[in-house]
């Protein structure tokens, strides 16, 4: 159950999918991956949901698939005999929650307020969809009812949008939050595929925020490190920073003193969340170094590298600070 929330986590984003036709289950998911999402909710809202998520989990057995608006245990079970791996509800319903709790089967009941998560903590229960989302406050609500219940996760779902997207997920006790901006019905009505694919991967990079934190140079020894420094510093006029292993120009050209990973040097990204970025690379299949990987003083990992070297260079992440 928690691998399923973890996994969730690391896509920070939920796209909450209404499927009317059948036939566009499969290109509808193949956009959201495509566009970096390979997950979804499909909401138990029209009659063809179940063939829905069998035809999706059926011929993308690597996305992640729920099912949302799950109101009887009858849709429970459908659900899960069809391969989702996640139930949603708009409310929380006790006798639904405690059904998929004894199952095993990750349940997000829908709560609005402290008297529905203090019925979710008497369930078991450690993570909640807030809905609807916006109306019911927004991420200031959220935080008001997080603060007694310190050990309650939210997934907010309703209103939210590519603008205030972060708004949430920079909040600590939000997993992800479920939205329906990149998979418009109107678009799906049309076909238009690659419009979901396109709103997709701005979502996605709304989320990550990826920008380039610097470059860093190998030097074969500290004095050569100096005249690099040097030479890059009166070209552009920057300050130099001298360190224990490398020497900083400016912000953005590291020299470092003895040769470190990448043929040439190093390529440094930084990221609003490092977890997720790692999880939207480790879909693309892309592989991490996880022996250069560092914290900080609580635990959290604040940078690690890239296996493959590209151009001859290293890629790293760094957190955003």
């Amino acid at each position: 159950m928690q691998d399923i929330l973890n996994k969730i986590g690391s896509f920070g984003i939920v796209p909450v999918i209404k499927i009317d036709r059948v036939e566009d289950a499969l290109p509808l998911a193949k956009a959201l991956c495509d566009g970096g999402l390979p997950v979804a909710e499909v909401t138990f809202r029209t009659a063809c949901a179940k063939e829905a998520i069998k035809i999706i989990t059926t011929e993308l057995p690597d996305m992640l698939v729920g099912a949302g608006t799950v109101l009887t245990t009858a849709q429970v079970d459908e659900a899960i005999e069809a391969g989702a791996t996640f139930i949603v509800s708009p409310g929380l319903n006790p006798k639904i929650v405690k059904y998929c709790v004894d199952k095993g089967i990750p349940i997000t009941p829908g709560c609005a307020n402290p008297s529905d998560v203090e019925q979710a903590i008497e369930l078991g229960l450690e993570v909640v969809k807030f809905f609807p989302a916006e109306a019911a406050g927004g991420i200031k609500m959220i935080k008001a009812m997080a603060a007694p219940y310190t050990k309650m996760k939210f997934m907010p779902t309703g209103g939210i949008n590519a603008k205030n997207l972060n708004d949430y997920l920079s909040f600590n006790k939000i997993i992800a939050c479920g939205g329906s901006w990149m998979v418009d019905e109107s678009l799906i009505k049309n076909g238009e595929f690659d419009k979901i694919t396109a709103l997709t991967k701005e979502a996605v990079s709304q989320m990550l925020g990826f920008e380039l934190a610097h470059i860093g140079i190998n030097a074969g020894s500290a004095d050569e490190a100096k005249t690099v420094a040097a030479d890059v510093a009166s070209l552009f006029n920057h300050p130099i920073k001298d360190g224990n292993s490398s020497i900083f120009v400016g912000a953005g050209v590291e020299v470092l003193k003895a040769p470190y990973l990448g043929a040439n040097g190093h390529v440094a990204y930084k990221t609003n969340y490092l977890d997720r970025a790692i999880g939207y690379l480790k879909a693309r299949n892309v592989q991490f170094d996880e022996s250069t990987a560092k914290y900080d003083e609580k635990g959290n990992m604040v940078a690690i590298y890239i296996k493959d070297e590209i151009g001859g260079f290293a890629f790293h992440l760094l957190q955003k600070k």
